[in-house]
């Protein structure tokens, strides 16, 4: 079986004879349906590849199709004018950049149509080339945009830079209102949908799909298409990880499924890191090493982020639906794939989200540490193997005193509020270790409890910020935390702690067990 990595070209997909899961039933659906679309989802998974599919579709490469859903489907198979842009191409440091990008692309559309306005603005050319196009072919052209939004991504935290790649995008983007009669299709797509710097306003006609039900599945892999399409390398999989059949289903789906893009919709699998595995016969968190975007980090940076509430956030459609300004972090994060939709109330048109799968929290709480700590990325594994360790062998004071070296000072300027980033260190350690402990965080009108359990201990932490461990040991028996635990094997141990704000860490600790 030939895995497609990092090919996303359709026509090289099926003249190489890579693996393709049919999406063409969705490619008819959308082409029969309606004119003008707009699709979001995470990076690496498939746009690039649909929209490349929907080239060689309207391209009438019909010999590409044979054996898929579409070839009994489609019966007319005309070749149409197609105008792709791929905005994912190039870095873009400046207004510059993003000019040149459009032009490229406008220079060879220009000289296939003999477009004598090459001396105008943007919009004006891009206009042109699209009635030409249609004019010298008789048909009505199909516009591909991948990526709309990477230039407005890249410049997250630099507003005056972000309206000036709004000031650019939106005039060009507008032109496909204005030129409806020479439009057969279009399709713009990205990571996310942008409010206030929106480059859409002004087209009204663009029909989002990213939260539709009925494609919910149309990139990434569903269940019964991993099945269907890769049973023989689940088989080799289990093989090569010495599972059995069942229990490398069961890995899969923890890592990899969970993504839902629509309340009550199948769970959708990570297509990057589903084919990366059965090629290489590994798990591994194949998409979150690709790289975290850095507009994430300069979020973050901004903001009061209260970690505990990002992971299990309650928000609206309107907030999902598009990004309004640089100090609102849910809807990048929930665009960016980070976190996905875990429940609907309809009684409040509210969404609760979560993180879709242990790769990507796991990933996502690794990535965090740098920036929160000053422990190095390569260091955390080494550093939470240790606390481990710590926390199975009842070593309280070593555990004690890593924690201390995860509540330095920072990196970055995030200690706010001191409290708050307690809480967020707290939090990323917390989830760390609930990977290989049973771990438990919580918080509560400032209270700030930690729950660690193994086969052996107990660990009940109480923390106080300038109050005394003798005021949270104290704290642990009044509130009796240690019932739950009363007729338990195992040893139960109470801990007080005191964050100190002179010296911003933790500066006495007392242990009192069974």
């Amino acid at each position: 079986m030939k895995y497609p990595i990092g090919v996303q070209n359709f026509e090289k997909i099926r003249h190489d004879g890579f693996l393709y899961i049919d999406k063409t039933e969705f490619i008819y659906k959308l082409v029969n349906e309606s004119s003008y679309y707009f699709l979001s989802r995470p990076r690496r998974f498939g746009k690039s590849l649909l929209i490349s599919t929907l080239e060689a579709y309207f391209q009438g490469k019909k010999e590409l199709f044979k054996g898929l859903a579409i070839d009994t489907l489609e019966k007319e198979w005309t070749a149409r004018p197609v105008l792709h842009i791929d905005l994912n191409a190039r870095q873009y440091e400046n207004a510059d950049s993003l000019r040149q990008e459009l032009n490229k692309h406008l220079e060879l559309w220009e000289t296939a149509y003999n477009s004598p306005y090459g001396d105008r603005a943007l919009e004006e050319r891009f206009y042109h080339v699209i009635r030409l196009a249609h004019e010298q072919t008789g048909h009505r052209v199909a516009i591909l945009v991948d990526e709309y939004d990477k230039p407005l991504l890249q410049a997250i935290g630099n507003k005056p830079l972000q309206e000036e790649y709004r000031n650019i995008l939106k005039p060009f983007y507008g032109v496909l209102k204005t030129m409806d009669g020479h439009i057969r299709f279009a399709m713009l797509t990205g990571v996310t949908k942008f409010g206030k710097v929106s480059v859409f306003s002004d087209l009204n006609n663009l029909k989002d799909i990213s939260m539709l039900p009925q494609y919910a599945s149309l990139c990434g892999l569903t269940e019964s298409e991993i099945h269907r399409y890769m049973e023989e390398g689940i088989q080799n999989l289990a093989a090569t990880q010495h599972l059995t059949y069942d229990g490398t289903c069961r890995k899969l789906k923890v890592l990899y499924d969970g993504y839902h893009f629509s309340p009550g919709s199948e769970g959708i699998y990570n297509p990057f890191s589903i084919l990366r595995t059965m090629d290489s016969g590994i798990f591994g968190s194949y998409w979150f090493e690709t790289g975290t975007p850095t507009y994430l980090v300069t979020l973050l940076k901004q903001g009061k982020c209260d970690l505990s509430e990002i992971s299990s956030a309650v928000t609206d459609v309107e907030t999902l639906d598009s990004i309004y300004g640089d100090d609102e972090p849910i809807p990048v994060i929930y665009q960016s794939g980070y976190l996905t939709i875990k429940g609907y109330n309809p009684r409040f048109e509210s969404y609760t989200l979560g993180f879709p799968n242990k790769e990507v929290e796991e990933g996502f709480m690794k990535f965090l540490v740098p920036y929160y700590t000053p422990i190095r990325k390569s260091a955390t594994n080494f550093e939470i193997q240790k606390f481990v360790r710590e926390i199975e062998t009842g070593n309280v004071d070593a555990f004690m005193t890593r924690l201390q070296s995860f509540m330095a000072d920072t990196p970055y300027e995030l200690i706010r509020d001191q409290e708050l980033h307690y809480q967020n260190v707290l939090f990323i350690v917390s989830k760390l270790l609930g990977f290989y402990v049973q771990a438990e965080y919580r918080t509560s009108q400032g209270r700030i409890d930690l729950l660690l359990q193994t086969d052996k201990y107990v660990y009940i932490m109480e923390f106080k910020l300038e109050g005394s461990a003798e005021d949270a040991l104290k704290q642990i028996e009044d509130r009796n935390h240690a019932a739950p635990f009363a007729s338990d094997s195992r040893k139960v141990l109470k801990v007080g702690i005191n964050f100190s704000a002179q010296s911003r860490n933790i500066d006495k600790w007392i242990v009192a067990g069974n």
